[in-house]
């Protein structure tokens, strides 16, 4: 698997088809890496898409079971991971893409759009992540016990009371919505989005139906569309047409 690196950080990270490049970001949280697209979500990407695009993806900085770190940036940590995904599509010398982004790869994209919102063509989140206000602290609670706890143990610079800051910056800024942005942000983004919408206690549909009615240039595909597997071929079809209708010619 290659690998990237810029200063302290060294992003590892695999590719696979050709086409116009999309950006997949796995899901599972801090600790998200390339492994749980192969068993963790409803379809593979990087299999089903790479017939027409150049399916890009990546270990997150830091995530335990991955090969990619960094620094723990304590005072922005969504900023810090949108620079490793940029810089990523930097390295390999691609200035605009599409993402697809799983379950923590919901408030990634949105920050995304934040920052670069002339790059990114059209995006998806899939199963995003959200803010459910009867578990107001299940992020910072998981992550604690799931992440801070290996990272520590592996490194020696970070300590539980730099990953306890980080966290509560990162799931605390903007409390009750994605994490990442605003609403404000959200209503003012014309970049076409995809959501495919999830409901478990850390992917409220909720919030992932409110995103949608607020983007002004959203759509959302049916619901639900994984548990059954049966379903998971048509939600894929609205998926590609799409990336389709969005991908430049």
């Amino acid at each position: 698997m290659p690998s990237y690196e810029k200063g302290p950080v060294s992003i590892h990270y695999e590719e696979a088809g050709s086409g116009f490049p999309l950006l997949v970001i796995p899901g599972g949280g801090l600790n998200a890496t390339i492994g749980y697209l192969s068993n963790r979500v409803p379809f593979n990407p990087m299999e089903e898409l790479s017939d027409e695009y150049r399916c890009i993806t990546m270990d997150l900085r830091n995530a335990d079971g991955g090969q990619s770190s960094g620094p723990v940036e304590v005072d922005r940590p969504w900023d810090a991971y949108t620079d490793d995904q940029l810089g990523l599509m930097d390295h390999l010398g691609i200035d605009k893409f599409l993402v697809l982004g799983f379950c923590i790869g919901g408030p990634f994209i949105w920050n995304m759009l934040k920052r670069a919102p002339g790059r990114v063509i059209a995006a998806v989140p899939a199963q995003p992540s959200g803010f459910r206000p009867e578990l107001p602290d299940l992020f910072y609670q998981n992550n604690m016990k799931g992440w801070a706890q290996a990272l520590c143990a592996r490194r020696r610079d970070v300590t539980m009371e730099m990953c306890g800051a980080f966290l509560k910056k990162m799931y605390g800024a903007n409390p009750d919505f994605v994490f990442s942005v605003t609403r404000d942000f959200v209503r003012g983004c014309k970049t076409p989005v995809l959501v495919m919408p999830d409901d478990t206690p850390p992917h409220p549909y909720a919030v992932a139906e409110e995103s949608a009615l607020l983007a002004p240039n959203a759509q959302m595909t049916f619901f639900p569309w994984k548990e059954d597997k049966a379903r998971v071929p048509l939600a894929v079809r609205h998926l590609r047409s799409f990336l389709r209708a969005n991908t430049p010619a």
